[in-house]
């Protein structure tokens, strides 16, 4: 579902409103004249980058790994059986498969369709776009399907049979919304969506809760809670796990506060008293937590970016007994952590790589958990776990990546010796002929930032490289090493020099990294950006005009803060699905939900901070920019297509070099099969190959 036009500005100055802004008119993301200008300007790019051989080679070589049947089809255990969703030439929009562990164990495994998404796109006459399905447990016999039109991160929920591998004629079915819906049994939703006026919040996600009963309409279900307008959304769902099943409910107050209850059978709410800003989770007899910021209770300290356990229902009668799980330092971060029956895996970070331990509770419930180590990751590489029923057994799978080594998956069992492997990716490039190199830079306020480098071994510091450098540097989010056969065959193999900067805002140093550069201290992640360009520039792997910067959705924020603070640094910039009229957003899609992130620029005080990093306030007139393209989606509820219009339409009118591509489809991956997703990413290479060449 697309976003309605905000409000048309008044002529009262305010920090929400633009006296001079030309490119109003772009908001009204379905209008007519302006999806004539999108094409217009689609028509424009695709005839300046994507009318070549080159083009076309670079495209053909992406598909190719995109759509290769031999990639590794991962799976998720549901009930008996191990369920996978696939795209593949054949299957543009993507079959909902299932086998057994004996076949997926087999190099050609015997799938059995459940699903087939081609098919009912074509009998529905909809785009449809897979979402994902949430099956009632434990017996596994019905799910609820989530499609969504076009990519939106709307969607439409229907009730489906596993069994008969069938919607449920009559069954629960949801029109078109942000919905939030879960199982409490076989004859009752919680149910969170678009009831009507007033039942949204600011950040365009549900306010309101309700149980819903099979077979009555939608509008008889029973509120279960109500959140306020200003709140980012709620919800409630129901936790099955045999002899701990438990009803929850949740409110989110924004992007990193909440609060979560215990739902008693009469409906009450007992709240589950930690931090707002910290994430508990409950498996079984035990509550972990996870505090953003240092937390004092029951007379000790804890430190922010740690990960505790308690007994959950002591805590919930009073006490306060906890046991550090982790606790992190200067170089080490908490990335994940996923329980087996009797176990914990916990995922560390040391400087941005991986290593496992397996923590084991005590038998009576009290004193230290054992630990064992599961093992670290290659060097420069990604290890990571999870186990595969956290009620049947210690089972667990386990995948190997790196930027030069395809991933390899293992399966394993806690106490049983080593995992054993089940898949190898397949090579898409020679990864012989290149090499991985990790390297630190000071930042402008002293901070040592790390980053990593992908180039050919007989790479020459001459300053010609073409370099691609990248990053994210928002919401906690890590940037880890991966392999990308994408990456190998448009940039590596073409003769370029990849970079991944980890810059703070992100997560490979836990809270306090993200912490750092948030709201006021937002352009630390310029600086640190700037400072791994500077770097690379300092030590002649290239310069400013072979130096190319790409990011998206906030990544492509930092690529337009880029564009207009440092342009000096770069031969070329690619600005994908971002954020970028900073004075408008929380009144575009649902920009509200960031609030906590950026500011809120209805806040005059905030306003003064945010301005600095709006790159559509920032552009300007007669300065030095480099040549920048920016891409987008219609159907992009998330960010929206306004930012990437509004940004090229008045970059063009002060005289830039500028170029803009909106898909008219793909939501807020701008892209909606492999198809799409080759031609998108082959267009912002194709775009830097260019220019920094």
């Amino acid at each position: 579902m697309t976003s309605s036009l905000p409000p048309t500005p008044s002529t009262q100055s305010t920090p929400s409103t633009h006296s001079q802004d030309d490119h109003l008119w772009l908001e009204d993301i379905d209008g007519e004249k302006q999806l004539a200008w999108a094409r217009e300007q689609n028509a424009l790019t695709v005839q300046a980058c994507a009318k070549s051989p080159a083009f076309e080679a670079l495209q053909q070589g992406i598909l190719e790994v995109l759509d290769s049947n031999e990639r590794i089809p991962m799976v998720s255990k549901i009930g008996a059986r191990f369920y996978n969703f696939w795209r593949d030439k054949d299957h543009p929009k993507g079959l909902w498969r299932r086998t057994t562990l004996d076949e997926y164990r087999k190099a050609q495994p015997a799938w059995e369709t459940v699903l087939d998404l081609d098919a009912l796109a074509a009998a529905d006459r909809e785009n449809w776009v897979w979402h994902g399905a949430d099956c009632l447990d434990p017996d596994y016999k019905r799910c609820l399907i989530s499609l969504s039109r076009g990519g939106a991160d709307a969607d439409v929920v229907r009730e489906f049979d596993l069994e008969t591998s069938r919607f449920v004629e009559g069954g629960f079915t949801l029109p078109e919304a942000k919905n939030h819906v879960g199982w409490k049994d076989i004859d009752h939703l919680y149910v969170a969506t678009d009831f009507g006026p007033g039942s949204m919040t600011s950040s365009s996600y549900p306010r309101i809760v309700k149980q819903w009963r099979r077979g009555t309409p939608l509008d008889s279900a029973v509120t279960v809670y109500e959140g306020l307008h200003e709140d980012m959304s709620v919800g409630a769902y129901r936790d099955n796990t045999p002899g701990f099943e438990r009803d929850f409910v949740s409110r989110q107050i924004d992007f990193y506060d909440s609060e979560t209850w215990l739902r008693a059978a009469d409906g009450t709410l007992a709240k589950i008293d930690v931090p707002d800003d910290s994430l508990a989770e409950i498996t079984r007899e035990w509550m972990l937590i996870e505090p953003r910021t240092d937390w004092t209770v029951g007379g000790a300290t804890y430190k922010s970016g740690s990960l505790l356990a308690t007994k959950f229902d002591d805590y919930m009668a009073g006490k306060r007994e906890l046991t550090v799980l982790f606790e992190p330092d200067d170089t080490t971060a908490l990335d994940s952590h996923s329980w087996t029956r009797h176990h914990l895996i916990v995922n560390v970070m040391h400087d941005v790589v991986n290593r496992l331990e397996v923590l084991t509770p005590p038998a009576d419930g009290k004193g230290p958990w054992t630990r064992e180590s599961l093992g670290g990751a290659p060097a420069l590489s990604t290890i990571a776990a999870g186990g595969i029923d956290e009620d049947e057994n210690d089972d667990y799978f386990l995948t190997v990546s790196g930027f030069l080594q395809p991933t390899t998956l293992y399966i394993g069992t806690i106490g049983q010796g080593e995992p054993q492997v089940l898949k190898d990716s397949p090579a898409f490039f020679d990864a012989s002929r290149y090499r991985v190199s990790q390297h630190f830079v000071t930042s402008k306020d002293g901070t040592r930032v790390p980053y990593f480098e992908i180039a050919a071994k007989d790479l020459q510091a001459n300053g010609k490289n073409p370099t691609l450098q990248y990053a994210y540097g928002g919401f906690e989010i890590a940037l880890q090493p991966s392999y990308s056969g994408s990456i190998g065959r448009a940039w590596l193999e073409q003769g370029g020099v990849y970079v991944i900067a980890n810059i703070r805002g992100g997560g490979e140093y836990g809270p306090r990294w993200h912490q750092a550069a948030l709201q006021e201290n937002r352009l630390r992640t310029c600086e640190d950006f700037a400072a791994v360009s500077e770097d690379l520039i300092a030590r002649n792997i290239t310069s400013p005009a072979h130096l190319g910067a790409m990011g998206g959705s906030n990544g492509g924020l930092l690529m337009g803060n880029m564009l207009t603070l440092y342009p000096q640094l770069y031969g070329a910039i690619v600005s994908e699905v971002a954020l970028l009229d900073m004075r408008r957003y929380t009144q575009l899609s649902a920009g509200a939900s960031w609030i906590a992130e950026y500011g809120d620029p209805e806040q005059p005080d905030e306003w003064e901070f945010i301005k600095t990093f709006s790159p559509y306030e920032n552009a300007k007139a007669g300065a030095a920019y480099p040549p920048a393209l920016f891409t987008t989606s219609t159907r992009d509820d998330r960010v929206g297509p306004v930012h990437a219009r509004k940004m090229h339409a008045k970059m063009v009118a002060l005289g830039h070099d500028s170029r803009f591509y909106e898909n008219m489809e793909g939501g807020h991956s701008a892209a909606t099969d492999n198809k799409e997703s080759a031609f998108m990413d082959a267009l912002g290479y194709a775009y830097l190959w260019q220019h920094i060449r």
